[in-house]
């Protein structure tokens, strides 16, 4: 018969105050979101009754979405958006795993002297102004690149994949190699499909990144119609007039407030990311584990 441990009373009352703590933060985590979503589908009248502040609408209208998808200027944002989240990630992965893979060979000539640049670049930067003349001295100015190539690779994730790859049994490759297999070879056949949790954890970090870009759009975007998401969800929030924003003749937003149309241009900006995530949880923790317990 297998031992139980039964929990004494000062083990039910302790689990009871962690799980009460945990529930406390979960709520305060999940309400604004909540809330934001609210004030996106409910009806201007609703919203004036109640002072602006609703917490369980009685109706639901989504004319919001429609005003702004029927304008050019949040699609055009959102196509933008998704472009840069998805081949900029496409581009960070793969430079982050040409840098990693190599540098996982502990026989590389030179590999401490690179691995101390990476590490060097950690701790200090050359700050906002140089990377802006060498974005500038390049030609990227005003294009969407500007927002993918300065931030190609990221010196922590190179580590962390590094580390991950110096975890994989060496004879497996060793026997890719036996068999003829070339060096990139084992890499694109052997290595990549054992490291899917890495690659699908650092791919998270990298997208989420591509689709929160908002001060690289700042500061070398100067055509509106490059403009990432982010950046329009701003401009609507800080400006006055949304109609100038949107593009639209302001007789189509007076049948709602001005709150209404940045709450749902919000969730148009958020609910992707939340698709996305729980499709690749499993990976995020397992691919954290592994490439920061080891090495």
């Amino acid at each position: 018969m297998p031992f139980i441990l039964k929990k004494t009373k000062s083990d039910r009352v302790v689990d009871a105050v962690l799980y009460t703590v945990l529930a406390i933060f979960c709520l305060a985590t999940l309400f604004p979101i909540y809330f934001v979503f609210v004030m996106a589908i409910t009806p201007y009248k609703e919203v004036l009754k109640n002072g602006g502040f609703i917490i369980f609408p009685h109706s639901v209208t989504f004319e919001a979405f429609k005003t702004i998808f029927s304008s050019n200027t949040v699609p055009k944002a959102l196509q933008v958006t998704v472009f840069i989240t998805v081949v900029g990630t496409a581009c960070n992965l793969a430079i982050t795993t040409m840098l990693a893979y190599p540098l996982s060979k502990k026989f590389l000539p030179g590999r401490n002297i690179v691995l101390m640049g990476i590490v060097f670049t950690m701790l200090f930067s050359g700050g906002i102004i140089p990377i802006y003349l060498t974005v500038k001295a390049t030609g990227l100015m005003n294009t969407v690149w500007a927002l993918i190539i300065p931030g190609l690779v990221s010196s922590f994730n190179i580590l962390i994949m590094k580390t991950f790859f110096e975890g994989l049994p060496y004879e497996i490759e060793e026997a890719a190699k036996v068999d003829g297999c070339s060096d990139i070879g084992t890499l694109t056949r052997i290595v990549l499909p054992l490291s899917l949790p890495i690659m699908a954890t650092l791919g998270l970090f990298y997208g989420v990144n591509h689709w929160n870009a908002y001060f690289g759009g700042v500061m070398y975007l100067n055509d509106r119609s490059l403009y990432p998401l982010q950046v329009v969800l701003r401009n609507m929030i800080v400006s006055p007039a949304i109609s100038q924003e949107l593009a639209v003749p302001q007789s189509a937003l007076n049948t709602m407030p001005p709150e209404t149309i940045k709450m749902a241009t919000v969730v148009v900006a958020i609910v992707p990311v939340l698709i996305v995530y729980p499709f690749l949880q499993k990976y995020f923790v397992k691919g954290m584990l592994l490439g920061a317990v080891k090495g």
